[in-house]
């Protein structure tokens, strides 16, 4: 399991990316009073390289060898985040987190493919749950080390940690001895072929499966972090927000697991957008509640590590999970960056309640969605399948 462990602890220094600017959001914005209304884009121009180049991302993986680019994605972060303790200009800043989107891009997609490779079948839904709570960990990381970090050294302190971490993410990797692919695995990255490629990823019910229903939960889950809040009564609202992903976590990590050893990975994900709907519901009759809260977050944690268990467990060859996992962090990072603003829009339109109801709507539709595809699936199959 060391591998997994260490790959998975480079995957919580990805996280970071985002962790690192999310939780210190305030303060980016006491160092560049002049962004104005382009201080949103610190945060969310990280995602910009997931939503075109997911899928070219997975077809470079093949071509170049997953551990290849996991080195390199942990190395171009590294530098990237020492980049930033220099103290940037605004747009420089922008410009450097623009870079850094193309390294998480990178691990994200080689090092799930990774875990799946050297992880036997019987542990391989346990390392893969594992994997997907590397966001959450993140979270919880930076906000209880990285603020005090930064009230008592600045900014760029945060970024130097980050870089050490990703720096010391590279020498671990490079001394466990991971496997490599064989470049003859890929297509060759032309035009036509690459348009050719995410057609077939596209309309694949094996391939797209994770990443449709993934579009759907990271819609919910990380706009819902972010706009819950105000409405969680004070004296409850910081307890509540630092345990939501806390909960995820553990759920994912307990009742996932235990729920994967007696059902197929589906039905643990659908069951986790219903509840996750049923909470949302919940929210509507009993508003800002700390343990309805707690309840949403914990059946998003049944969506987390399962949607990513599900990659391997549909795709046989490394190649198929690559691309598999590229239009996963495609889908993703489009959740990521929309979901938000949508969601906001339709508080302006229609508040706290009208937010929730299209939560749970979408939260719905994730679960029917999987349903097609499953049937999808069967059809592809043939009868007796």
């Amino acid at each position: 399991m060391l591998p997994v462990v260490v790959i998975w602890l480079a995957g919580v220094g990805a996280a970071g990316q985002f962790a690192k600017v999310s939780v210190t959001f305030d303060q980016v914005g006491q160092v560049y009073p002049e962004a104005g209304a382009r201080l949103g884009f610190a945060l969310s121009i990280l995602g910009l390289a997931g939503i075109f180049l997911g899928v070219v991302a997975g077809v470079l993986a093949s071509k170049m060898g997953m551990r290849r680019i996991l080195l390199g994605g942990l190395g171009l972060s590294a530098v990237v985040s020492f980049v930033q303790a220099l103290g940037l200009s605004f747009d420089v800043f922008l410009l450097s987190r623009i870079v850094e989107g193309l390294a998480h891009l990178a691990i994200v997609v080689a090092a799930p493919t990774l875990i799946a490779k050297v992880s036997p079948p019987e542990k391989r839904a346990f390392s893969l749950t594992l994997w997907g709570t590397f966001f959450g960990v993140a979270f919880a990381l930076f906000a209880w080390l990285g603020r005090p970090l930064v009230d008592a050294y600045g900014l760029n302190a945060v970024y130097l940690a980050h870089g050490g971490w990703m720096a010391a993410s590279v020498l671990a990797v490079a001394a466990i001895g991971l496997p490599e692919e064989k470049a003859q695995t890929a297509q060759r990255l032309r035009l036509g072929g690459v348009l050719k490629q995410h057609w077939e990823v596209y309309r694949s019910p094996f391939m797209n499966a994770a990443a449709v229903g993934w579009l759907f939960y990271t819609f919910c889950f990380v706009s819902l972090l972010t706009l819950l809040p105000p409405y969680i009564a004070p004296e409850w609202r910081t307890f509540t927000v630092g345990a939501m992903p806390l909960m995820s976590m553990i759920i994912s990590m307990t009742l996932g697991v235990w729920l994967l050893r007696y059902w197929v990975i589906v039905r643990v994900i659908q069951t986790g957008f219903l509840v996750s709907a049923m909470a949302a519901l919940g929210l509507l009759l009993l508003p800002g509640s700390p343990v309805v809260c707690l309840l949403l977050a914990g059946a998003l944690g049944l969506i987390q590590g399962a949607s990513f268990a599900l990659v391997p467990e549909l795709n046989d060859t490394a190649a198929d999970r690559a691309n598999a996992n590229g239009v996963f962090a495609q889908a993703g990072n489009l959740g990521n960056t929309i979901g938000t603003p949508i969601l906001l829009a339709v508080i302006a339109m229609s508040g706290y309640g009208g937010m929730l109801m299209v939560s749970a709507v979408l939260l719905v539709i994730g679960a029917a969605a999987h349903m097609v595809l499953a049937q999808a699936r069967a059809r592809a199959r043939g009868p007796g399948a």
